[in-house]
């Protein structure tokens, strides 16, 4: 789990660099503690710690950071099962205040309190924070049992047993939403929460979801299958976003209840969907965010389409938003939402609504 240095400005770099010497400097242990392995670790997490800041700071977000500080600490429990949780604690809150005290040295003096008051309300959350409990319920409710069948042909790599126990449930008994948001979803949430208590890794996680996408390209002859009678939706994930699979959920789900779909992929840039609204002229564009440190990338999206094309609609989902406060007040958006059924339920009221008035403005 790491980024690119090219996701930070230049003095965020610098700041990078001087919090990673700084930690050796300040914590002697730290040769103790740390192999070359976590030493590399370490240098990319900082890396990705300062890109989470960068973007809480950059759209205005005071939830973001301490979020993200509290699923942080978490995580270094779950990676780190050699060290006390005190000492991890200690460890980050220290970082937080090497930050700051870089920040103070490289940034503009303008813009250094904006930063720091994200800081320390990390280090406010990570004093207080405690280890998540790793109870799941993923196995519980009416759908509890296809969920948990699905998950263990998923941890055994049978792709073969996970596409046939799938599609066997088509209509015996579930719907196609039913199987996209309640069954699929949940297990790849799941299997998202294995990789944060250090249970799978990258790899295996990434070839579970890889499963998944093909359990759902199973579905596409019914799918596309479906009359097209209702508006045109456009969506895709943003940014440098490789996590696609909530935004293909997304567009199979709309296509299947009767719309035309413009599905682009993920890692559109804001060029390439600005031409494909011009091309498609969708009634409603749905942006994914996976990946909080894409928000900013995200906003200015919106921003762009709500001022270039006025009339189309803008929803916005994905678990970046679990980590924000109020986007829905916050950005020219029409609408937030993690549900799938809500959206569909919402987009087709809302083209319900914009026909009628177009039939009254004709009459």
């Amino acid at each position: 789990m790491s980024l690119l240095k090219n996701d930070l400005s230049e003095p965020m770099r610098r700041v990078a660099e001087h919090v990673y010497s700084a930690h050796f400097e300040e914590d002697e242990q730290l040769d103790k503690e740390y192999s070359p392995y976590r030493r590399d670790r370490m240098r990319q997490d900082i890396v990705y710690n300062l890109s989470f800041l960068q973007t809480a700071v950059e759209i205005d977000d005071q939830q973001l950071f301490a979020n993200y500080a509290e699923w942080l600490f978490s995580l270094m429990v779950n990676l780190m099962p050699d060290l006390p949780t005190n000492r991890i604690r200690e460890q980050m809150i220290t970082h937080y205040q090497l930050i700051i005290q870089a920040i103070e040295k490289e940034l503009d003096s303008s813009i250094i309190a904006s930063y720091t008051t994200h800081l320390k309300r990390a280090i406010e959350t990570t004093k207080v924070v405690q280890p998540k409990n790793k109870e799941r319920n993923y196995a519980e409710g009416k759908y509890g049992f296809a969920r948990e069948a699905y998950l263990n042909y998923l941890l055994n790599f049978d792709v073969q047993k996970a596409i046939e126990y799938m599609t066997s449930l088509y209509n015996n008994p579930f719907d196609l939403m039913e199987i996209y948001t309640e069954i699929l979803r949940p297990v790849m949430v799941e299997i998202g929460e294995r990789w944060h208590d250090n249970e799978l890794s990258v790899d295996e996680e990434h070839y579970m979801t890889s499963i998944t996408q093909l359990v759902v390209s199973r579905f596409y002859d019914v799918i596309f299958d479906s009359p097209k009678e209702k508006g045109r939706m456009l969506c895709c994930s943003v940014g440098s976003e490789l996590h696609e699979m909530g935004a293909r959920m997304i567009s199979d789900l709309f296509e299947h209840d009767g719309w035309d779909s413009v599905y682009l992929g993920a890692g559109v840039p804001l060029q390439a969907i600005s031409k494909a609204i011009e091309r498609h002229k969708p009634d409603l564009i749905a942006l994914s965010v996976t990946m909080p440190q894409h928000l900013s990338i995200c906003k200015e999206i919106v921003e762009h389409v709500r001022s270039t094309f006025p009339s189309v609609k803008i929803a916005v989902g994905g678990r970046a938003f679990t980590m924000t406060d109020a986007v829905n007040t916050k950005w020219p958006i029409d609408l937030a939402s993690n549900d799938a059924k809500e959206l569909i339920t919402w987009a087709n009221v809302t083209f319900l609504e914009t026909a009628n008035e177009d039939a009254i403005a004709c009459d």
